[in-house]
């Protein structure tokens, strides 16, 4: 494929690393030939970079595959997967998983993303709902824009909530920020 036929979400091989379209810009300067500014995800490391095409230039198209995985457990620095049609469990470490591992949950839906059969990464879910655990007690006319404490969630991990929370309610969390988002 061409530069000129970069769009967002496909993957290309750029450098000797995988990367995500996340933004393009077609530019025809005054003089010379047309430029496509592309902004691109590396999906081993995860850093974002800015990086210019000619238009003309030839760029390696990436096939991915991406396929849902439970996850099962942890041991060490180990995560385990299981896939839902084979029943194979899959060990990955740390440094594949895209998002805070705090929010990980047995039987939570996982994406893989692979290329010629190696794991890439691996996605959380935008959302997960987690169980509070402990925390200061909430009282009558707490509001949500009254102000924060401490959440301690079933998985371990922190966050910040609104004073209305209580120990056994069940939150939505945006796993991309750690964020509060509501009760369920």
């Amino acid at each position: 494929m061409i530069a000129n036929d970069l769009r967002p979400g496909i993957t290309i091989i750029h450098d000797g690393g995988i990367y995500e379209v996340l933004d393009f810009m077609h530019t025809q300067p005054g003089k010379g030939g047309a430029l496509v500014k592309a902004k691109l995800k590396n999906f081993r490391t995860g850093t974002i970079i800015d990086y210019t095409f000619r238009a003309p230039q030839k760029v390696e198209q990436a096939f991915i595959q991406r396929k849902k995985m439970e996850y099962l457990y942890k041991d060490g620095d180990q995560f385990y997967f299981m896939d839902p049609e084979t029943y194979d469990n899959q060990p990955v470490s740390k440094d594949k998983l895209e998002g805070d591992v705090g929010f990980l949950k047995e039987n939570l839906i996982c994406t893989f993303v692979m290329h010629d059969g190696e794991i890439i990464s691996v996605l959380l879910p935008d959302f997960v709902i987690l169980e509070i655990v402990d925390t200061d007690p909430g009282f009558k006319g707490d509001t949500v824009s009254g102000g924060s404490k401490m959440v301690d969630l079933e998985t371990g991990a922190k966050i910040q909530g609104p004073l209305f929370l209580n120990v056994g309610d069940k939150i939505k969390i945006d796993a991309r920020t750690g964020t509060y988002i509501q009760r369920v």
